[in-house]
């Protein structure tokens, strides 16, 4: 009996010492959060990052987010690149010329994914109605961006080269002032300039697209160290992000409200460009079909001093990812 009486007192002893869910909750919100600076983009390529930061997703997961707000991928990698940013969401052109540089950095997702978010938006009045028309005039693009390649894979599906253009270099934000001020005849870019370039110009306006010809990717990218150095870090940032991806699929409407409060873009243009983008936090083959596909345009066009292609797998981190999310790899390794 007396034996029976120790036992039920051990247990109940234990019992009181197990937290419940809700108490462990309480003790990792009470624990200070871990400050990270995350480079991220205006763009709705960026949209699952400002719902995480807007439902608070981030600080579920014990991460202090610090925003470093740019207006295109590119300019946000190169963040991460001068250790101002720990994380950055970037396109898979940036990444691929920052690897043929030697940069060691990893992509650890894709948030994003899309064959009908770039475009040529070209003005009628200079002569352009088809992109065979784009011959001899004066293009603005972003170097090593998206708005490079797919200028020259529309150039190409239309039997045109580079050098039957006129490319004039400019940054996202010069692009409506160069094209209504006529320095430019069309421009390749992405939204939401390309579709307020477009209202801008009304019905001197048209834009080319082509699905078949490119999917952009866009992705979550930090310096290999850094991943290596906090696995924790990494996995919690994921979580958060695939938090948002599940609110964004059953909320798109709040996910919209969200996106024109933290971006100040107006609700109906982010409406108007919304089904365009595919929200998921994966690592899939089309971001490793890409890569290697811009690597062969690169080279081609001399826009690399390298020669060989590069091991693309060893640039793609899996482990983050497939420990949070393991069926969002779909990948070939």
């Amino acid at each position: 009996m007396r034996n029976t009486f120790f036992i039920l007192a051990l247990v109940a002893a234990l019992a009181g010492c197990q937290k419940s869910p809700s108490q462990n909750a309480e003790q990792r919100g009470a624990a200070p959060l871990q400050k990270i600076t995350v480079a991220y983009t205006y763009q709705p390529q960026s949209t699952l990052v400002h719902v995480a930061a807007a439902k608070g997703y981030f600080a579920e997961e014990g991460l202090d987010v610090q925003p470093l707000m740019h207006t295109y991928g590119k300019a946000a990698l190169q963040a991460v690149l001068e250790n101002k940013a720990d994380f950055a969401t970037v396109a898979e052109t940036p990444v691929m010329f920052s690897i043929l540089r030697g940069d060691k950095i990893f992509v650890i997702a894709n948030i994003e994914a899309s064959a009908m978010n770039n475009g040529i938006v070209a003005r009628k009045d200079a002569g352009i109605s088809t992109p065979g028309d784009l011959k001899g005039k004066r293009i603005g693009f972003t170097p090593g961006t998206t708005s490079d390649f797919f200028l020259d894979s529309l150039l190409t599906a239309s039997g045109l080269i580079r050098k039957e253009i006129q490319p004039v270099a400019l940054k996202p934000e010069e692009m409506q002032d160069a094209i209504l001020a006529r320095k430019v005849d069309a421009v390749s870019t992405w939204n939401y300039p390309l579709t307020q370039i477009n209202r801008q110009l009304g019905s001197t306006g048209t834009i080319f697209y082509d699905r078949e010809i490119y999917t952009e990717t866009f992705n979550i990218a930090a310096l290999q160290d850094f991943v290596h150095k906090n696995p924790e870090t990494t996995k919690r940032f994921l979580r958060a992000l695939i938090k948002a991806e599940n609110f964004v699929a059953k909320h798109a409407a709040e996910a919209q409200t969200i996106m024109s409060t933290a971006t100040k873009t107006d609700i109906d243009l982010i409406r108007e460009v919304w089904n365009a983008f595919n929200y998921h936090a994966v690592l899939d083959q089309t971001l490793l079909i890409t890569l290697e596909d811009e690597t062969r345009w690169a080279m081609k066009n001399k826009l690399t001093d390298q020669t060989d292609m590069p091991d693309y797998l060893g640039y793609i981190h899996f482990d983050s990812l497939k420990a949070v999310k393991p069926e969002a790899i779909r990948m070939n390794r």
